[in-house]
């Protein structure tokens, strides 16, 4: 992304198993936690939710402008701007089915 280039679903599996793992851990520890990853699809929040009854699923949204000004707030973050278009295109909104 740092690059200017969108990720494809073969980036994100071992970045989604291991926040995966790291909520087995936390859940084996008996402790909580917080994630925040742009999970746009449904198949990557059904890979987290896989066999975690624990886990629950918030979504933030805002429309193009609202999202544009905040990134453009972030100076030296590691997503371009650039790419914004195609995390939209990407987004697979959650529905009632998902909680």
């Amino acid at each position: 992304m740092s690059r200017g280039e969108p990720l494809v679903d073969e980036d994100r599996w071992p970045w989604l198993d291991a926040i995966g793992a790291w909520l087995d851990a936390r859940a084996a520890s008996g402790e909580g936690g917080v994630v925040t990853c742009s999970a746009l699809k449904r198949i990557y929040r059904d890979r987290l939710l896989a066999g975690r009854p624990g886990v629950h699923l918030l979504h933030l949204s805002g429309d193009a402008a609202l999202i544009g000004a905040r990134q453009a707030a972030r100076p030296d973050h590691f997503m371009p701007a650039s790419l914004m278009a195609s995390q939209f295109a990407t987004l697979e909104v959650p529905g009632e089915a998902e909680g």
